[in-house]
């Protein structure tokens, strides 16, 4: 499933177990860089709960297990919580990231936390919500078999990599470059690449984390030799090669903020000429969105459909303009509800001409 699905289910798990109609921990397969960690931190996020993040290959047993002392007036052996496990009521995700690359003499240790939420006599509260991640020997990285006895305590997940999933519910939330989303709305094969990297004996793929660490360069680099050397570094050559000279044409033709700024007689000049100068537009605008830019934001998208008749034709009369601008709207929209923008979306003429095209085509 893709990482939206798998956040909205681990999200309905956690919504049952606080109802007492479910208490599972749950674990979730996928390769490296598909988005695991990011999805736990999503939810976490969400339901503001605390994030604990145990990184199983870093610890060892009596990390989880605590370690003893004598009480003299029990005449018993006690054991020392450790810290890292939860004692209050307070909202908590427990993560145990790597589980499938622990040692199996951990996995003794974990059976009882996802079994039966306890480590000896500590028992998790009600409120913890146990969520395990781990890759499999298939996806390049070092993991051991589970066993069915540790499986059987598991609700699983595959996370696989989905571009349209990652553009919607991750790149444009997290405003990554507008050059990533433009390249993978495009070129969707190439947000996951681990399979043919693996095939090919590469040990640099791209991944939705990768890209997400390419937005980031792109956006603190300025000199290009250093930036395609981060870049290759980070998805590899071959996948760089495709993608830099359309970060590169972006960098010249695309200013969002000029864009937002002008006044509409002035806009026209201003819109990027190519098909993934429109794309990285069209997310940008998405990820800038808020009550201040949307008026300005929802004018520029509809404005790529009038591109045939306010520029030189020729340019733009090849180009999906009108499929483009559908498809902007409808991560405007999705955008603009997440952050409770519906009415100031709607007071815009330019939204409420497009929902009056769209429910007119609906009744044809």
């Amino acid at each position: 499933m893709p990482a939206g699905r798998a956040l909205a289910t681990l999200r309905d798990g956690w919504h049952a177990q606080t109802r007492g109609q479910l208490t599972a921990s749950w674990m979730l397969h996928g390769r490296p860089g598909v988005g695991k960690t990011e999805i736990v931190a999503a939810l976490a996020h969400e339901i503001s709960a605390k994030l604990i993040d145990l990184r199983l290959t870093t610890i060892e047993p009596q990390d989880l297990r605590g370690l003893p002392y004598y009480d003299h007036d029990a005449g018993k052996t006690v054991w020392y919580r450790p810290e890292d496990l939860p004692d209050d009521p307070e909202p908590t995700i427990l993560f145990l990231d790597e589980l499938t690359a622990a040692p199996p003499t951990l996995q003794p240790v974990v059976y009882g936390l996802l079994q039966e939420r306890r480590v000896g006599r500590h028992a998790l509260p009600d409120t913890v919500f146990i969520v395990a991640a781990g890759n499999a020997v298939e996806d390049g990285a070092l993991a051991y078999d589970l066993g069915t006895a540790l499986s059987d305590r598991l609700i699983h997940l595959r996370v696989e990599a989905s571009a349209n999933d990652w553009l919607t519910n991750y790149a444009v939330p997290q405003a990554l470059h507008p050059a990533v989303t433009a390249y993978i709305r495009m070129r969707p094969d190439r947000l996951e690449t681990t399979e043919a990297a693996l095939a090919a004996g590469d040990t640099v793929a791209a991944t939705p984390r990768s890209w997400a660490r390419v937005s980031a360069i792109l956006s603190a680099i300025s000199d290009r030799s250093t930036r395609t050397a981060m870049v290759e570094g980070t998805i590899g050559a071959g996948v760089a090669a495709e993608f830099l000279p359309i970060a590169d044409d972006l960098q010249t033709s695309l200013s969002v903020d000029d864009l937002l700024a002008a006044p509409a007689a002035k806009r026209a000049a201003l819109y990027p000429e190519t098909l993934h100068g429109l794309h990285g537009l069209v997310y940008a605008l998405a990820a800038r969105l808020d009550h201040d830019t949307a008026p300005a934001a929802i004018a520029v998208l509809s404005g790529i459909g009038d591109l045939t008749k306010t520029r030189d034709e020729h340019i733009f009369a090849a180009l999906p303009l009108a499929e483009l601008v559908t498809h902007g709207f409808e991560i405007l929209i999705r955008r603009g509800l997440d952050q409770g923008l519906g009415d100031t979306m709607l007071a815009v003429p330019e939204m409420r001409a497009h929902m009056e095209t769209r429910e007119q085509s609906s009744q044809v």
